[in-house]
């Protein structure tokens, strides 16, 4: 596993873990589009517990790389859906936002993170 794939493992995973702490601290900049996108209120908890594993688990992915592996493959789906969600709302200014959250840990997992 090279050294850029840990950072950018490591780098990811405080992004997706910030992304996390804003939705359960309601952060305006984030609930704010989560609402105007049609995302119920009810899901905001579940999609920061969705951030807050894929965090934790590309932190782990250091360590146990098959874990790191899996929340990578998470952490691109999950923002893949934040994509596919933000497009289905016409907010097209706003597909930027997920694609660079996602694109640590899709770099990382490229460049042999978890192998």
């Amino acid at each position: 596993m090279s050294t850029t794939a840990v950072v950018l493992a490591l780098v990811g995973a405080f992004m997706v873990g910030f992304s996390a702490a804003s939705v359960f601290l309601e952060a305006r900049w984030v609930v704010e589009p989560l609402a105007q996108y049609g995302v119920p209120r009810a899901w905001w908890v579940w999609l920061g517990a969705a951030k807050a594993a894929g965090a934790v688990g590309l932190a782990a992915g250091v360590f146990v790389p098959a874990v790191g592996v899996a929340a990578a493959i998470g952490v691109a789906v999950y923002f893949a859906g934040a994509v596919v969600t933000v497009v289905r709302a016409r907010a097209y200014a706003h597909v930027p936002f997920p694609v660079i959250y996602a694109a640590p840990a899709v770099v990382a997992l490229a460049l042999g993170f978890g192998g």
